[in-house]
């Protein structure tokens, strides 16, 4: 019999978490960015100079805060295991006791339950604990260096369109450029990642193109306000 494999969006989530927050950020904060200080009249050049200043320190930034929180996530699931396990070396027929009340309250008979919780851990107690006591396994295991990365790669990725837009558009319209270009990545944006999830596609969409159209008009009117080309 030709075996069957279901793919689960739940193996997306942890990727396209940091990716879709990553992209998001990158393109909302380094437009914005670039919108405030064109708005202000900056010349190309200290245009440039603060898109690239944004996008590599929003990348670092993220990638510090997203290691710090997954790493605070990891020395819970660490600390849990190791309590686990010291649990199951001085009381494992309270532990079996424990794991078996797991599966009848999941539905399963008591003497199927029993059988079950005596199998799986006598193949591997802590790991039958660490899945469906505490509910770690190793699909949500967290991962500190690969959350970093991917969310620095992401935000690095989205922080790029807005610095193009420097390069090829008119300078004197530019304002209108990165935002209109911004509004549509972002819309596109939050309509692939609802589509990925399995989720409608137009409130998510809208939802960033909103908050991205907020930040950049912001950062616009402050530009406009304190332009180098006025008085001093």
């Amino acid at each position: 019999m030709r075996s069957h494999h279901e793919g689960h969006r739940r193996e997306r989530l942890g990727w396209l978490r940091a990716a879709v927050l990553g992209s998001n950020d990158g393109l909302i904060s380094t437009a914005s960015l670039v919108v405030g200080v064109s708005a202000a009249n900056l010349d190309p050049g200290g245009v440039m100079l603060t898109g690239i200043a944004g996008l590599v320190g929003g990348a670092l930034s993220m990638a510090a805060g997203e290691y710090v929180s997954v790493s605070s996530q990891a020395d819970s699931e660490r600390a849990d295991l190791a309590r686990e396990r010291d649990e199951l070396a001085r009381l494992p027929e309270s532990e079996l006791k424990e794991l078996t009340n797991i599966y009848v309250s999941r539905g399963l008979t008591l003497p199927v339950a029993e059988e079950v919780a005596r199998q799986l851990s006598a193949h591997d107690a802590l790991g039958a604990h660490a899945r469906d006591e505490l509910g770690i396994t190793d699909l949500s295991r967290a991962r500190p260096l690969q959350a970093a990365l991917a969310s620095a790669l992401a935000f690095a990725a989205g922080a790029l369109l807005p610095l193009v837009m420097i390069k090829v558009a008119p300078h004197e319209s530019l304002t209108v450029w990165v935002a209109a270009s911004t509004l549509l990545a972002l819309v596109a944006l939050g309509a692939l990642s609802a589509k990925l999830g399995a989720a409608p596609m137009l409130r998510p969409a809208l939802r960033v193109g909103l908050w991205g159209a907020v930040a950049m008009g912001a950062t616009a009117l402050i530009g406009s306000l304190f332009s180098v080309a006025g008085p001093l």
